[in-house]
Parts: C-alpha cells; structure tokens; sequence
C-alpha cells in the first residue's frame, strides 16, 4: 500500500473514531493545530495554483476535511460537557479573542459567522453555480472549435486528444464543485449549532454537576465554547476563502498574486489619480494628514516608477523585435520545412474569409468537416485533412483547389448573391448576372437575396456562396480520393477489420498480398465510385483469389463481383428498368485478342485506327442516352470490362462500364443501342 493511501485512510478513519470515543484535552490540542495546518495548506494552495484543475481532486478534500473538522468539534463538546476542560487550544482561544469576556467572545464569533455565511459562502456558491452551468453549456462549441482546429491543421490529433480530456476534466470539476460548495455552507450551519448546544448544555452541567452559579456557568462556558467555535470556524472561515478563490480563478497564464497586482498596480495614470485624491483629502479634509499624505505619495511614486520601467520596456520589446526579425533573416532556411505538400488544399481571396471566419459568422469549416464525414459516408475512405489558407494573390472572390500542392480546380463566388440554376422545366427567365455552377459546369445566374424567393417561387434551384464551395470541394475530393489513399490509411482500415477477424488478416497479410497491392484494389474500386466500406468482403475476397493471382486489376474484377449488390444500389434503379447500352461481341474479341501479358501486368496492344473507331462509335451510344436524359452505363462481358474501361476512361470520365456478372438478378435493364463499328 502507498504511504499516500495510507495517510488518507487514517485521516478518514481517525474522522469517523473521533465521532465515537473520547479523547483527552492533550490529543485534541495536536489535532486541532494539525486542522489549522491542512486549512492553510488548501488556502494557500488555491492561491498559488494557476488554474482550477491544478486542484482537481478540490470536492473531494473539502468533503474530507469537513467531516475531520465537525469530528473535532464532537471531541470538544465531549470533553466541555464533561470535565470543562477541552485544551489549550480551545482554551486560549476563548480567552485571548474574546479578551476573556464572553460578550465580545460571542460578539467576534457572530461576526465571523456573518462574513462566512453572508460573503464567502453565498458567493462562492454563486459562482460555482453560474461556472457550471456555463461550463456545460460551452462544450459543444469548444468541441467544434477543436474540430475546426483539427480540421485545419492547427492542433495535431494528440493535442486535440488533450484539449477534449480538459474539456471533459473541466466540466466533471465544476460540476462537483457547485455540488461541494454546499460542504462549506452545511459546515458554517453545523458550527453555529454545536456552538449553541454547547454554550446551554455548558451552562446546565456547570449549574447541576459542578455546583457553579448561573452567571459563573455562563462566563465560563460561554468563553470556552466560543473558544471552540472559533478553533473550529477560522480554519472552515479559510477552507471557505480558498473555495471562492478557487471557483473565481480563470487566468492559467499566472498565479493569482501576480495576476491581482498586475492588473491593480500597474497603470501609472490610475495611480496618479488615486494617489492625488489621497493627498488631497488628507490636505483639505480634517482627516488624518499624517496618514493619508503618505499614502497618496506613496502611490505617486509607485505611479512615476511604473511609468519609467513602462517605457523601458517597450524600448526592449522593440529592440527584441529588431533583432528577432534580423536572426530570421540571417538563419538559414528551414528546406526541410518546405518539403511537406498537404494532399488537400482550399485557397481563397480575402473576400471569402468571412465565410470561413467563425467570428464572423461563417461556417465553411464546419462544412469542411462535414465533407469528411460524407465521403466516409458513401465511399468508406478517410479523407485527409482539408486545409484552409487565404491567398491575397488571388481576386477577393475567387478560391482555388489544389491536390498535393498542384491546382485541379478553381471557381469565383459573389458573396452577397446567390446562385440560381434552372433544373430544365422553368420557363420564365429571371435577371442575373450569366456564370457557370463550377461543380457540374451548368449554367447558372447571380442573383440577389431580394430576387431569392421568387426565383425559389419559379422552381429555380438557389443556393448560398458557402455550399457552392462545399459541393465543389466535395466533388473534387471525391475524384481523386484513390489517389489521396495511402499505404498508412490501408493499414488502418486493416487494423479496424483485425480486431474482430483476426484470421482473415493473419492468413491475407502478407503471406498472400501486401499493402501496396491491397492498396491498388481499392484505389481501381475508388476511381470508379465503388464504396470500400464493406472492408470486410473485399478482404475475404482477395483471400479466396489472391493464391491464384497478384494481378491487382484482376483482382478488382473479382472484388467488383462480390460487391455486385453495392454496384446495383449505386447505378441501376431498383424499381424500374434502366436504360443502358452494349459493346459488340466483335469489338470484345478484338479487345481481347490485343491483350498482352508482361511481368507489370496486361496491357493493350489495339491498332490506333481501331481503337480511334471504338471510340467514335462510344461517343455515337452516349449521345444517345443524353439526349434521352439518361446516364451513360455500357455493359460488356466480365473479362473485358477492365481492359474497355481503360481504353475509354481518358476521353469518357463519367461513363460507367458494368459487367454482366456485376448486377444483382432482379436488376431490370433496357438495352438502347450497341456500341458497334
């Protein structure tokens, strides 16, 4: 056992056998002086500490101290009530406070009683009270301005991790404290009743055990229960002060010393000002001239000395700066500093800052961080950490997305006006400025916020600069995340699925694949829209193949195979046909015949005429299903859907090329054309 542990289960203990046995007068003066000690420690410990959690375990130290201290005044109250002699302690007390007159004895006591419970007390309860309440009421906005900082790149994820513990370790604090403030109070009432128990039960056992007079009885007693209730209440009058310091203290930068003086004594003007008022009372007043007069010059020259060392050091504070700023010209340059590319990154003009600038009412970070949570959402991957920078290069309106340091995309906003897009069926025509939506390229109008409801009226889709910026991050993010996964975030979705299939990992990893070639079958599912969230039967699949073949574009096709309910969901409608097109058997045996294997995996070998013509005719099919309104989705056989796909994917980003044996059977398709030459 600690020795720690052991110090505070007898102090406990010794708390709980006082209440129960008799102690002799000798005893209770050390243990009343050892309460004196713990009082001061808390007080001055409440004092020096820079914040509140520095005394985290604060509740439970009052509830201990308070129940050691009313044990002490159960001992006293024995040994008042039987022998009349409770210690020293008590005795001096009495006698040296009250200058050995029971009427000022009780005087003095009422008085710190009065202070107690009118000032400390009711005022530390106060604010404890108003501390928690706020406290509680502050987590989900400090818990989303960590996010934001997070989500920036401001804090690390450690760092976040710790600012969440305090906000967590903060809340529990004040919420226990508005709960052992009431300690203190329930202490102060007890103290006030033992001491009047104490006083007539004194007086009764003088007159019929003792055999004193009634006014002896009472001079007597009377001294040493007052003696017994300051012993007892100074130290409560303490633990009472260093609750309501405690409870007030908010500056974690200094001690409260520094922080009190600081802030009292160090304008020079303010102390001129207090400093003359005191002479000139003292001057022109009957008061006391020889002590208001020193005081005031006192002030004064605290006053003329401040503003001295004032100006000294705001010379050091710029000569500092001169110099700090000429080391950071002399120093070497950091290169290594510059080597690190963010994968993800939203730059935009000044104009734009509002709308990112929480003070200012903008929400484009919590967006950010909605983002993240979407593509978690629908394609299973962890998007990296959106940064956010204004760039003055750029015009005020304008924002540009960059993917590992290069810019694949930009857009313009105004950000007092809305943009507004025909969905195709309006016919009445709005005024506004002619843009293009950047997400999609539609066509779109500015328009102002007093044009916003009719233009909602007439069945145009309006919508705000902020989700402009949103969705076309959004779109970009989701274009490119199978470049933006790596190897380390491969290794954390293999962590989450080992803790619960330990041995479909231990058998894949690495005997079978490595995360590099894991890494490549997800990032071929990514880069058509295929969701990764089912981790587990992607796995499992892999496994089932991978001791036939480590070709990763094979592998796909098999993967893509199992995830056939996830591909229906996501391109065929479930509840009427779909409108698709087919490729040509000749064009697939001529596909496949121009496949070449090689140790880097197959490749095709098409004539480039031939491949130009497949093309062509591709275009012919898709024009077709746009004009009916329709999505382009071709269907070919499963061996040469991957080697189609790679053949059209440069010139035809958005088509979807299926396989048979990738759609579920109750799948209705109507098949519209055929890619044919």
């Amino acid at each position: 056992m600690k020795k720690t542990d052991l110090g505070v289960g007898i102090y406990l203990l010794a708390a709980i056998v006082f209440m129960i046995i008799s102690i002799p007068s000798g005893l209770l003066d050390v243990l009343l002086t050892l309460n004196f000690f713990v009082a001061l420690v808390i007080l001055f410990n409440s004092f020096f500490s820079k914040e509140p959690l520095d005394m985290s375990a604060y509740p439970t130290i009052l509830l201990l101290s308070t129940i050691f201290r009313i044990s002490l005044n159960v001992s006293s109250t024995k040994l008042i009530l039987k022998t009349g002699d409770p210690g020293k302690v008590v005795r001096t007390f009495g006698e040296f406070v009250g200058k050995g007159d029971p009427i000022i004895g009780i005087i003095v006591f009422i008085i710190l009683l009065i202070v107690q419970f009118m000032v400390i007390n009711k005022g530390s309860e106060r604010v404890a009270e108003v501390t928690a309440r706020f406290t509680l009421d502050a987590m989900p906005g400090k818990q989303m301005a960590i996010d934001a900082d997070l989500n920036t790149g401001a804090i690390s994820d450690a760092e976040a991790k710790a600012r969440r513990e305090k906000i967590a370790a903060e809340s529990a604090f004040f919420g226990s404290m508005d709960g052992a403030v009431k300690y203190v109070k329930g202490d102060a009432t007890a103290g006030l009743i033992i001491t009047c128990i104490n006083i007539i039960g004194g007086i009764i056992m003088g007159i019929l055990r003792r055999g004193m007079s009634a006014g002896e009885a009472f001079d007597y007693y009377t001294i040493i229960t007052i003696g017994d209730g300051l012993v007892s209440s100074i130290p409560s009058l303490m633990i009472s002060l260093a609750t309501g310091i405690l409870v007030t203290k908010s500056d974690g930068e200094k001690d409260l010393g520094g922080t009190v003086f600081s802030q009292l004594f160090t304008l020079s003007k303010v102390l001129y000002y207090a400093g003359g008022a005191l002479v000139f009372l003292g001057v022109f007043t009957p008061l006391p001239i020889y002590v208001f007069v020193p005081f005031g010059l006192v002030a004064i020259f605290l006053g003329y000395r401040n503003s001295g060392k004032a100006a000294v050091e705001q010379i050091e504070t710029e000569v500092a700066e001169e110099e700090a700023q000429a080391d950071e010209i002399r120093r070497p340059e950091n290169v290594n500093s510059l080597l690190a590319v963010d994968p993800i990154e939203l730059e935009f003009g000044y104009g734009i800052i509002p709308l990112a600038d929480v003070n200012q009412g903008g929400d484009l970070i919590d967006r950010v961080v909605m983002i993240r949570r979407q593509i978690a959402l629908e394609l299973g991957a962890v998007v990296p950490i959106i940064r956010l920078r204004d760039n003055i290069q750029l015009n005020p309106n304008q924002y540009i997305i960059k993917i590992k340091g290069i810019q694949v995309s930009e857009g313009e906003i105004l950000f007092d006006h809305y943009m507004a897009m025909n969905p195709g069926y309006v016919e009445e025509e709005i005024s506004g400025i002619p843009t293009f939506e950047p997400s999609f390229h539609l066509p779109a109008l500015w328009i102002t916020e007093s044009q916003r409801e009719r233009a909602e009226t007439l069945g145009y889709t309006v919508v705000d600069p902020p989700s402009i910026i949103a969705t076309h991050l959004t779109e970009v993010v989701r274009n490119h995340i199978d470049e933006l996964l790596t190897r380390q975030d491969v290794q954390n979705l293999i962590n989450n699925v080992k803790d619960s299939n330990q041995a479909l990992i231990d058998e894949l990893v690495p005997k079978l694949l490595n995360i590099g070639e894991i890494q490549k079958v997800l990032q071929n599912l990514l880069r058509e829209g295929i969701s990764i969230r089912d981790l587990l039967t992607i796995l499992e699949t892999l496994a089932d193949h991978a001791g036939v073949t480590r070709d990763t574009d094979v592998l796909t096709e098999y993967v893509r195979q199992s995830l056939k309910r996830v591909i229906s969901n996501k391109f065929f409608s479930q509840n009427e046909s779909t409108t698709v097109i087919t490729l040509d058997p000749g064009i697939e045996q001529e596909i496949m015949d121009s496949v070449k294997q090689s140790e880097q995996g197959a490749y095709l070998t098409l004539d480039p005429d031939r491949s130009k013509k497949i093309l062509n005719a591709t275009g012919v099919e898709i024009d077709k299903l746009e004009k009916m309104g329709k999505p382009a989705i071709i269907i070919t056989s499963p061996i040469v859907r991957m080697y189609y796909k790679r053949l059209v994917e440069e010139y035809y980003k958005d088509l979807v090329v299926v396989s048979y044996n990738e759609i579920e059977s109750n799948i209705e398709l109507q098949s519209v054309g055929m890619v044919s030459i």
